[in-house]
């Protein structure tokens, strides 16, 4: 007769719905767990498009678009179009980056003995991978929330060593975002930035989170509805988005 594993070992059970609560609080506790162990008390989270590319990168792909091609198609003239964009679209990149390296220096030099203040992102591409890399080139933790998508973002490899987590369940990797924060830096994005950023609001709003945080956003122009994502960048190409924008 075959032996019969442990319940907790059986991967089938483990798989199927009737254990969906165990998986749903595995989410709590195994973040949990880590966080405690790397002394981390508090957060500030930086929402953003994924799709925004670094000032460098940005720059050489228009620079070998123009190479690619003598032929003034419509299909090349779209794309440079695009290219430009995302070159304009570079500067968020570079303020996210530049935001969390100060963040992340002033953070390591308070007096405390849990690590304040940490940058946090989705740990994806884009605005996340400017913040976890800014947080990084300063020698700072910096955690990455990342959402398991069959066909979406993987971590950036600037998030510290045991303080990557991959989350199946949005709605665990959101009571993460929340629970940690005190301060939120939200950049141009599309509709997971709005998502995220409205959740936090009402949050708030509710006195629901662990403590008070604070909203920063960053863009162009107050409360404007962005035009599609084939011409700003901030989402698929088949997706229409709306860009979180304020004065700044």
């Amino acid at each position: 007769m075959a032996d019969q594993p442990l319940a907790y070992m059986n991967a089938e059970f483990l798989e199927s719905d009737e254990a969906r609560p165990l998986r749903i609080l595995a989410e709590y506790l195994e973040p949990l767990r880590r966080l405690k162990a790397q002394n981390i008390q508090d957060t500030v989270v930086f929402f953003g498009s994924a799709r925004v590319h670094s000032r460098l990168d940005a720059t050489r792909a228009l620079e070998r678009l123009r190479r690619r091609s003598s032929r003034r198609t419509r299909e090349h003239l779209a794309l440079l179009k695009r290219s430009r964009k995302a070159v304009e679209w570079s500067r968020y990149y570079e303020d996210a980056r530049e935001l969390a390296n100060r963040l992340a220096k002033w953070s390591l030099s308070l007096e405390s003995p849990r690590h304040r203040f940490v940058v946090c992102s989705g740990g994806g591409p884009g605005i996340m991978e400017a913040a976890n890399r800014g947080a990084h080139e300063a020698g700072g933790k910096s955690i990455g929330f990342n959402i398991r998508l069959p066909f979406e973002q993987g971590a950036n490899r600037y998030i510290t060593d045991g303080l990557h987590f991959e989350f199946h369940y949005f709605f665990m990797r959101k009571f993460w975002f929340a629970y940690l924060a005190k301060a939120l830096v939200i950049f141009p994005g599309g509709f997971g930035t709005l998502d995220r950023c409205s959740r936090s609001s009402r949050c708030r709003r509710r006195r629901s989170c662990r403590s008070s945080s604070a909203c920063s956003s960053t863009g162009a122009s107050t409360g404007k509805r962005s035009s599609t994502s084939s011409r700003w960048g901030t989402g698929g190409p088949s997706t229409r988005t709306i860009s979180i924008c304020s004065s700044g």
